[in-house]
């Protein structure tokens, strides 16, 4: 049996009933497939049927497809199950580490053999053996050992981890699993044993010893080191040798052979026929000596007997795993605290990173420090078996994420995002969530943890990938490109009245193409305009922000903000200053569009840049960013923009935002048509100037009649001053 197949004796808990979609050949008791495209599925008349999930149907897939399970949305409750199994989960890491590998094979004797000569060869500190071909030889196949058996116990107890991290999220397994888990323990501890006999427990008092010295009194007048030079020079040379042996003495557990080389590090950068080098050399090795002789006598004033009970804590994983990923539970652990995990744990729980030592005082006291690696208290807790049992809240069942209607729904916690982070390769970005103290809201994954870390309680509605297809794959297909379309935005740099695309790179259409562009791959185009359609109803993009390791893509953030600034020079007063006088429109709808910078205010160190400028590293918004409006924008002249982006992109523009920027710029264009004191100007057809004023006369926002929106008395009065302008230049132009 491969060691990733599901197998109908594999519990299905709560999912048990689920329906799923097979594929099959006609009759009875034809094998079943969970896809179609399934190479064991060898007819031309294939059956398809939807099925209640059982051990009977997980019995009649086809060996293929059993490697796979059923096939569902990955982010589903069954989805996530699935992942957990399947790959390098639980089915694999339950039949991995439960015996001694054939390839890679030791004995006892022949690790005891190992330990015992690396042992002697360190404290012999013999420096004149290295002609010797069959003592080195010796040495360097104990020393292959020590690392693979070191590799093979970090390995096992990162299966475990694995293991017993799958089995809290889905409780239902417990006892199916636990002869395979007794066994994997039952090697693992095989293992320790082994590694342990490589540890000399005396050295890592000593270390612990040596990681609490004080520095010592330097000789710094001591006229065996004048070859380092002045005063200020050996001081500075024997502090950083120091430095160098205590780093060396607390990281470890070997003896003072394996530190004398140390007093080389002294002399560095000085040859070696200098007057004074041997000297100094002599004199490095007579301290390094000297703080080894304290470490060793700090170490037996005091009781070496194990007394001291302390619960140590694995450090968590601060990264975002990946599919298939094997970092093992002990990452992040030095030499010294793996040495002192091996020779002094006497339970584990690898689940919840867990171990019970029982340690010296002094190296207690290390543990118990703010620098230890391991998060450590003083004390026992319970045993893991004698612990009583609890309720599991955090189990992944369904009506957590989609499997069930919203009505039904459960509470999210961290558990379930953990499980979903872990062993759902399709983790959406966004999420659709509801709680009752902020409704209905649109969050990244990220910001639902802190979240949840702080207290709230909600329930997750949708992903993404769960909108439905009926409303995605219309809008998809219209913003595709098609293949004579032009491969850039249109930027639209030319007059109102002269471009019919004046502006549209502004508006929401232009940002779903632009998300399209700048995505690489079919699915990643779908995936990022599922994301855009979440995202456009936030009321704040900067809290779409989740850092740098969930941060969403360029093409969504494009698609969501305008690719430059907005062009507002018919919103600004009239002026003799021609170039930068305006025609002294109302915003209107535009007062509210929201524009993100780097720094909006002039008074703070440094221009404002937009989330596109190449000044700024990281691409999209920061909640360090700063949320103005174009009303904001026009209230005040002191602005310090970046030259080279315009120091803001806004929010893309709503179809009546849009059309009222368009508007907007046709009148003021019109204006400097009819201005007769411009000195460069193109002749004028005051007939044509009249038949666009009674077009935008007519402008209303989003289509309604005879309504009074905000600045529509200021639109309409500068309409019937354009039409005066205009009747009289057709009158002066009469024959």
């Amino acid at each position: 049996m491969r060691d990733r197949m599901l197998t109908a004796d594999v519990p299905l808990g709560p999912f048990e009933g689920t329906k799923i979609t097979v594929y099959s050949a006609r009759g009875k008791n034809a094998r079943l497939h969970v896809r179609r495209e399934c190479g064991q599925l060898r007819t031309a008349s294939v059956a398809t049927t939807e099925v209640p999930l059982s051990a009977d149907v997980v019995d009649r897939f086809c060996s293929g497809c059993a490697d796979w399970g059923p096939r569902v949305r990955p982010t589903s409750g069954l989805g996530i199950f699935m992942g957990a199994l399947g790959g390098v989960g639980l089915l694999h890491q339950l039949q991995a580490y439960v015996e001694p590998d054939e390839d890679v094979y030791w004995t006892q004797d022949e690790v005891r053999a190992a330990a015992e000569l690396l042992r002697s060869e360190r404290d012999a500190a013999d420096e004149d053996d290295e002609d010797d071909v069959g003592r080195w030889e010796a040495r360097r196949e104990a020393d292959e050992l020590q690392e693979q058996v070191f590799s093979r116990w970090r390995h096992a107890a990162g299966s475990l981890h694995r293991a017993q991290a799958v089995i809290a999220h889905f409780p239902w397994l417990t006892d199916w699993a636990r002869p395979k888990l007794l066994a994997k323990e039952g090697y693992l501890e095989s293992l320790r044993a082994q590694a342990a006999l490589f540890v000399e427990p005396a050295g890592l008092v000593v270390a612990a010893a040596a990681a609490e010295l004080r520095t010592p009194p330097l000789p710094a007048d001591d006229h065996a080191f004048a070859a380092l030079g002045n005063r200020s020079q050996i001081s500075t040379g024997l502090n950083a040798l120091w430095r160098r042996w205590q780093y060396a003495a607390e990281g470890g557990w070997e003896g003072p052979a394996s530190r004398g080389f140390r007093r080389y590090d002294l002399v560095e950068g000085i040859r070696s026929n200098k007057k004074g080098h041997a000297e100094a050399l002599e004199g490095a090795g007579r301290l390094i000596q000297s703080w080894e002789d304290e470490a060793r006598a700090a170490a037996a004033a005091t009781d070496s007997t194990p007394t001291v009970w302390v619960t140590a804590r694995l450090p968590e994983d601060t990264e975002e795993p990946s599919r298939g990923d094997t970092r093992d539970v002990l990452d992040g652990l030095d030499r010294w605290t793996l040495g002192v995990v091996l020779t002094w744990t006497v339970t584990a729980d690898w689940s919840r990173r867990t171990l019970i030592l029982k340690v010296p005082t002094l190296v207690a006291d290390r543990l118990l420090a703010s620098s230890s690696t391991l998060a450590c208290e003083r004390g026992a807790e319970a045993a893991p078996g004698e612990a009583v049992p609890e309720a599991h809240p955090g189990s992944v069942r369904p009506g957590v994420f989609d499997d069930t209607a919203v009505f039904d729904r459960q509470p999210v916690t961290l558990a379930h995002l953990r499980a979903l982070r872990n062993y759902s390769y399709a983790a959406d970005q966004l999420y659709i969530v509801f709680s009752t103290s902020g409704g209905a809201e649109v969050l990244p994954l990220q910001a639902i943890e802190k979240r949840i870390e702080q207290g709230w309680v909600g329930v997750i509605v949708a992903s993404a990938s769960d909108l439905p297809e009926s409303l995605l794959s219309p809008w998809i297909k219209e913003v595709a490109p098609t293949p004579d379309a032009d491969e850039g935005p249109h930027l639209g740099h030319d007059s109102a009245g002269q471009d019919d695309r004046f502006g549209t790179d502004l508006g929401l259409a232009a940002g779903a193409q632009a998300a399209v562009r700048w995505a690489h791959g079919e699915r990643a185009k779908e995936h990022g305009l599922r994301l855009l359609a979440m995202a456009r109803g936030v009321p704040d993009l900067r809290s779409l922000d989740t850092g740098r390791s969930g941060t969403l893509s360029v093409a969504v953030w494009e698609g969501l903000l305008t690719p430059g600034p907005l062009d507002l020079t018919p919103f600004r007063p009239p002026s003799t200053d021609r170039l930068r006088g305006g025609s002294g429109l109302p915003l209107g709808v535009l007062g509210p569009v929201q524009i993100y910078a780097t720094n909006a205010d002039p008074a703070f160190e440094g221009k404002g840049h937009a989330p596109f400028c190449r000044h700024t590293r990281d691409r999209g918004l920061a909640h360090s960013d700063d949320l103005l409006s174009i009303s904001d924008l026009l209230a005040r002249d002191d602005w310090d923009w970046c030259s080279k982006c315009g120091g803001y992109s806004a929010r893309r523009l709503t179809d009546t935002q849009l059309s009222y920027y368009r508007a907007a710029h046709q009148l003021h264009d019109i204006a400097g048509q009819l201005d007769d004191e411009r000195t460069y100007r193109a002749p004028v057809e005051p007939e044509a100037l009249r038949k666009q004023l009674d077009e935008l006369a007519d402008w209303e926002p989003g289509g309604h009649k005879n309504c009074n929106w905000e600045g529509s008395w200021r639109w309409r009065e500068v309409v019937s001053d354009l039409r005066r302008r205009a009747e009289r230049k057709r009158l002066n132009t009469a024959p």
